[in-house]
């Protein structure tokens, strides 16, 4: 199983390398142009720097999860995007040229294993031969492997199901699996009646933010990054300090009602972090861990990703 999952993985890596040779013509009048293009999630810190309008002449492009916007920065049509911990890793083994350029503080809370009240799981270990969704080289794919390490299991104790988020909250809602691993906001809107949630990642996983660069841009477009995530580090204090505020800006943004969007938002945002060694050695110990499950092709050397000269510059 774990040869198929790294076949798996190679033959996405793989077609990745294909949207690279044919993706990066597309946005070259940008690239050239010197206009800053920056890839979002809707619920991510960069969602309220695009909110507030904080950012202006900024090229935006808004992704459904981590991995496809690694991607776009492979096919070189974005600069800068924002991701949880495991895409980085991903997009490392598939040669993706990027720094990792800052990190927020652990948001352990903000992602979660969602179960079916009806079905009376009690545990985690309770989903022992059961059919998990989650989305392939997510945040979430890496509290999958610490949660069945905690609970003595491994991949081949549970059948996991890879989809998208837009896929698995219908798979999720009409029992077609057991359980869905997933993150904010995606988990707040899926906190329905009859929904439980078996364990999130306290203790397990820090789920952290971080921004990714493209190294090309990082050298020619240094100056407008370092002013960039300046202001997404002003922004994001802004919004820990207004969370009311917060709320009711982003909610239209992310096309959530201002309730679930406070509710997400109450365990998801987090302040900016320092970019310390620690967090080099964090990441790094993410990737050893996919490679031993064989999950990426090979080892992988993120540390030497933690580029510090863009972190640290808001007054």
């Amino acid at each position: 199983m774990r040869r198929s999952l790294a076949l798996c993985v190679a033959m996405i890596l793989a077609a990745a390398g294909v949207l690279a040779g044919c993706g990066g013509n597309d946005d070259g009048a940008a690239a050239d142009s010197g206009v800053l293009r920056v890839g979002y999630q809707r619920f991510g810190g960069l969602s309220l720097v695009k909110a507030r309008g904080d950012a202006p002449g900024v090229q935006w492009s808004l992704f459904e999860s981590g991995p496809a916007l690694t991607e776009a920065i492979k096919a070189g049509a974005i600069d800068v995007g924002q991701t949880g911990e495991a895409p980085p890793i991903f997009a490392a083994a598939a040669k993706t040229p990027f720094v990792i350029a800052a990190t927020g503080a652990p948001s352990p809370k903000s992602e979660a294993v969602l179960v079916k009240a009806s079905k009376g799981y009690k545990t985690f270990a309770d989903l022992r031969g059961r059919t998990i969704a989650l989305n392939k080289g997510s945040n979430v794919h890496w509290l999958l492997v610490k949660l069945l390490e905690a609970n003595g299991m491994t991949l081949e104790d549970v059948n996991v199901k890879y989809l998208k988020p837009a896929e698995g909250r219908p798979a999720f809602d009409n029992d077609q699996v057991d359980a869905w691993v997933i993150w904010d906001p995606y988990f707040a809107l899926a906190e329905q009646p009859g929904v439980q949630i078996l364990a999130d990642a306290s203790g397990l996983v820090n789920n952290r933010e971080y921004l990714l660069v493209a190294k090309d841009a990082a050298e020619k477009k240094t100056d407008k990054i370092k002013d960039f995530i300046a202001t997404y580090e002003r922004t994001t204090a802004w919004g820990i300090a207004n969370p009311a505020e917060r709320a009711r800006v982003l909610a239209p943004e992310l096309k959530i009602d201002e309730a679930t969007t406070t509710r997400a938002l109450a365990r998801a945002a987090q302040p900016v972090a320092p970019l310390t060694p620690e967090i080099g050695d964090e990441l790094q110990g993410i990737a050893d861990g996919f490679t031993k499950l064989q999950l990426i092709p090979g080892s992988v050397d993120i540390k030497s990703l933690v580029d510090t000269r863009f972190a640290g510059s808001a007054p």
